[in-house]
């Protein structure tokens, strides 16, 4: 009778030892896909800042050409207005 309860509780340890070893394989197995997740995500916020960095200097590409063609009517207003005042002369 000894004997059975012996084996019974190896059996049972056995089954217990088993069973951790499952949740310790399935908790590993959600950690490194929760790395996974982590890194993408990641790669993904890397993507993200760079195109707004670029989408930053285009919009200053932008800026400056505009500046410079309000520059270029301005020069063309002066121009115009100093004309006009030598014709009043």
């Amino acid at each position: 009778m000894n004997n059975k309860k012996n084996k019974q509780t190896e059996q049972n340890s056995d089954a217990e030892d088993r069973y951790i070893a499952k949740l310790a394989f399935l908790g590993g197995t959600l950690a490194t896909i929760g790395d996974g997740i982590a890194a993408v995500a990641a790669g993904m916020a890397l993507q993200q800042f760079d195109k707004e960095k670029n989408q930053s200097s285009d919009d200053q590409s932008d800026l400056i050409q505009q500046i410079e063609q309000m520059q270029k009517q301005i020069d063309l207003l002066t121009y115009k207005i100093e004309k006009m005042e030598r014709k009043k002369r």
